[in-house]
């Protein structure tokens, strides 16, 4: 805990920490929890709507033996909605890489979830000496351009019945802590910006970024049905594990395997 607390001092003396809990991000404040220490730090990045209590039973784990940090992207749970409106996924990249560079994390391995795995691979693509290694908990793969501008009308001329229905599937099958969780927080976006974000999200193509970083990658997925433009569907040579009777946040809903696939990672980055 002494060596984390010089890090964390000399970081915030080279980049100016706002108080406890918060880095400068660059378009508003970020929130973090950090904690731990030893091996090579892992950062946590959450899903949409999501925020880091979304990772509690990892960090809990890893904190054992090393030091895991979870962040708040732009927006999202107690960071500020970025200055310049911008939420496009490489954006939220900008978000990871002040986290990391405030942090003063050299090396470490990123988990991201859904939204916050593109926002993760983003980063690695662009950092790869930086990442040891990356994560991709149901990350999006990239959407037919048709089926992604049907989508959007359905948002834009009724967003309530839309998102109802959106959110209904990916919580099938959660635990009832998980599906209450996810669903007191969903309504933390607002319709305006929660369209600009799946915009963005539809937008980005993640397979040049995916091409691009050549470090250690696993991507980690529901085990009910493969989706064409599912990641680990569009690059079959991606490495892919499954967990079975899950809802899309299946590091809640069974953090023990999750926690046992991601020590199985760790385990081989060096």
């Amino acid at each position: 805990m002494k060596l984390l607390a010089i890090s964390l001092f000399t970081a915030c003396l080279i980049g100016g920490c706002a108080r406890p809990g918060v880095v400068p991000g660059p378009a508003g404040e970020l929130h973090i929890d950090d904690g731990g220490a030893g091996g090579i730090p892992v950062l946590f990045v959450h899903s949409f709507a999501g925020n880091t209590t979304h990772w509690n039973a990892q960090l809990e784990h890893l904190r054992k033996s090393r030091r895991a940090i979870a962040m708040d992207l732009r927006g999202h749970g107690r960071s500020a909605p970025p200055t310049n409106n911008d939420y496009s996924v490489d954006a939220l990249a900008e978000d990871i890489g002040a986290v990391a560079d405030r942090l003063g994390l050299k090396r470490f391995v990123l988990v991201g979830h859904s939204m916050g795995g593109a926002a993760s691979l983003a980063y690695a693509a662009r950092n790869p000496d930086r990442v040891a290694g990356l994560v991709l908990a149901g990350a999006p793969g990239k959407l037919p351009p048709e089926q992604a501008e049907k989508i959007m009308h359905s948002l834009e001329s009724d967003y309530d019945r839309t998102m109802q229905a959106y959110w209904d599937q990916l919580l099938t099958d959660a635990r009832p802590p998980v599906r209450a969780q996810v669903t007191s927080e969903k309504g933390s976006l607002s319709p305006g910006t929660s369209i600009r974000i799946i915009r963005s999200l539809f937008r980005h193509d993640p397979l040049p970024a995916l091409n691009r970083y050549r470090g250690p990658k696993l991507a980690i997925v529901p085990a009910k049905g493969d989706a064409p433009h599912d990641l680990h569907v569009l690059v079959p040579q991606l490495p892919a594990r499954r967990i079975a009777d899950t809802s899309h946040w299946f590091h809640m809903d069974k953090p023990e395997e999750f926690n046992r696939l991601l020590d199985e990672f760790l385990a081989a980055i060096r």
